[in-house]
This record gives C-alpha cells, sequence and structure tokens, in this order.
C-alpha cells in the first residue's frame, strides 16, 4: 500500500469581520457534513448566522446552507480537507490565518479566500504534491493566484512544459504585431485603440498571426515573439 499527498501550509492577513465570518463558515461546514444533523437544526442555525453570510452564500428553498456548497467540488462531501487556525485580532483589527493540510483542498481553499477575504486579495499561495513511495510522476506542485474576478491554478506540471516548449519554439507564448514611429518609437496592437502600449497589447497565437490581414492594420507592421516571463 501507498500513499500520495497534496500538501500546503500558508498564512494571511484578514479583517476583524472577515475573520469572523470564516469561523462561522467553518462551523457552518462541520453542520451540514453531519448526516446526522436534521434541516430543522439547520434552519435554526441559520437564523443566527448573519446578514453577511446570506449574502455570499444566498439560501435556497431547499436548503439554508445549500450556497455554501459552491465551495467545493464535489457538493456531495462538503468538507474542509485542511485546517484553519483563526488567531486574534491585533490593535489595528488584523488578524492571522494560517491553513494547511497534507491532504489540501486547493480549489475549496482558493474558493473560500476569494468569497471570505476579500481584504487579502490578490494573493496567491503554493501547494506541493508528493507520495511516500519514489515513483515517477508522483512529486509536483504548482500555485494559486486569486483576485475579486478570477482565480488561476498553475502546476510545475504546466510550468516545465511550456519552458521546454519555449526553448524549441521562441515564439511558444505568442506573438505582438509592433510597428515603429521616428518620434514614438515602438507601438503594439491591440482590440480597442489600435496601436498602443506593449501593456495593452493583444498576444497572438502563431496561427492567428499567420491569418491576420497586416496590410489592414498597417504596411509597416512587424509581429515580435513574446519574452520569457520573468518567474520561468
Amino acid at each position: 500500500m501507498s500513499n500520495s499527498y497534496t500538501k500546503a501550509a500558508f498564512t494571511l492577513v484578514v479583517t476583524a469581520p472577515e475573520a469572523d465570518l470564516l469561523r462561522r463558515v467553518v462551523d457552518a461546514v462541520s453542520l451540514i457534513g453531519d448526516p446526522a444533523v436534521s434541516l430543522a437544526a439547520l434552519e435554526a442555525h441559520y437564523a443566527t448566522i448573519g446578514g453577511d453570510f446570506a449574502v455570499i452564500f444566498p439560501r435556497t428553498d431547499l436548503s439554508p446552507f445549500d450556497g455554501l456548497l459552491d465551495l467545493f467540488a464535489d457538493a456531495a462531501y462538503p468538507y474542509l480537507d485542511f485546517d484553519v487556525v483563526i488567531g486574534d485580532p491585533d490593535a489595528e483589527g488584523r488578524v492571522i490565518l494560517f491553513l494547511s493540510g497534507e491532504q489540501f483542498g486547493i480549489e475549496t481553499a482558493a474558493n473560500l479566500i476569494q468569497r471570505c477575504a476579500r481584504s487579502a486579495l490578490p494573493f496567491g499561495f503554493e501547494w506541493a504534491s508528493d507520495h511516500d513511495r519514489l515513483r515517477a510522476g508522483e512529486f509536483g506542485g504548482g500555485y494559486v493566484v486569486i483576485t475579486e474576478t478570477a482565480i488561476d491554478y498553475v502546476s510545475t506540471g504546466r510550468m516545465l512544459d511550456r519552458a521546454l516548449d519555449r526553448i524549441r519554439d521562441e515564439g511558444a507564448d505568442g506573438f505582438v504585431l509592433a510597428t515603429r514611429h521616428a518620434e514614438h518609437g515602438l507601438s503594439f496592437l491591440n482590440d480597442a485603440d489600435g496601436f498602443d502600449r506593449l501593456a495593452k497589447a493583444r498576444v497572438f497565437s502563431e496561427a492567428e498571426a499567420a491569418n491576420l490581414d497586416v496590410t489592414i492594420a498597417t504596411s509597416r507592421a512587424e509581429w515580435l515573439a513574446m519574452p520569457t516571463p520573468l518567474h520561468f
């Protein structure tokens, strides 16, 4: 018999109201995960849980805690597969949270932080996967970046593949269409403004670049390969 693990351990700082909300979320998850708890007991608990909880996790006609199930990849198994330690507020009302686990629910943690710890955003954490035997393909990890509108999951496997792609093909990260002005220097095509600064440029795949009619954009434009990101 052998075992694989997904591990993570990190801290983040939230406001005191957010920490209080998280305490109520953790308690509610324990409650809804207990098959012995009746619907009447859930209704009674929901009546005391607070309006802020109800806004973030709206109820349905079937159950007061159905909104909480959105946190989980499998709504049939609503449990936090990591520990949450909530500290005491400091003089400025900030609270340190510590999340950790050896079978860490990466998506659940990311959803929880995005919904309940908005003051900490943007935020990210790393995770590791390993195995108690030295078996090929069982080791890796990655990171999660959480903003108010999106959650981005990146694995070391994906990062490795991209690094190898860049060695084989300088255009692995795409291309930008550039034109040079005698006074202003280089500018880059985007969908909204035509040619502007690089930060606003549209990045084209190789196929998209091949199919774009460059003469419509400008007769003096040229394709430039995107550089390798610094974090690689």
